[in-house]
C-alpha cells in the first residue's frame, strides 16, 4: 500500500515540476550616460630602475602611490596621503592605510 501511495504522489507531482517556468538571466544594465568617467580610472606605469621594479599609480595625472619591488626582499609603498607631493613609506598596506581622496564637487 505504501508503494502505491508513493507512486501516486510522485505521478501527481510530475506535472507541477514540469510546469515550472524556465528562468533566464537578465542582461546587464548599462550605466546612465555621463556617470562613467574614464579619467577616474587609475593609470599604472611600470618602470625598471636597476634591479627594482617601480609601479607608479596616477589618477587624473596626479601621482598618489608608488610601489617599489626590489629584486630581493618585499615590496614597499610610497603614498601621498595629503596630496602635497610628500610620499610616506609603508612596508605593507596595513589597516591604517588611507585610500586616496579627492574632491568630488565644490560649491
Amino acid at each position: 500500500m505504501r508503494n502505491y501511495a508513493f507512486l501516486l504522489a510522485a505521478l501527481l507531482a510530475l506535472p507541477v515540476y514540469a510546469a515550472q517556468p524556465r528562468l533566464e538571466p537578465l542582461p546587464d544594465i548599462p550605466p546612465p550616460p555621463g556617470m562613467v568617467d574614464p579619467s577616474l580610472e587609475p593609470r599604472i606605469t611600470i618602470i625598471q630602475r636597476g634591479g627594482d621594479r617601480v609601479e607608479e599609480f596616477r589618477i587624473k595625472g596626479r601621482l598618489y602611490m608608488i610601489r617599489v619591488t626590489p629584486p630581493h626582499g618585499h615590496a614597499y609603498y610610497l603614498v601621498d596621503q595629503r596630496g602635497d607631493g610628500a610620499m610616506r613609506r609603508y612596508d605593507d598596506l596595513s589597516p591604517n592605510f588611507q585610500v586616496p581622496m579627492w574632491v568630488i564637487s565644490e560649491f
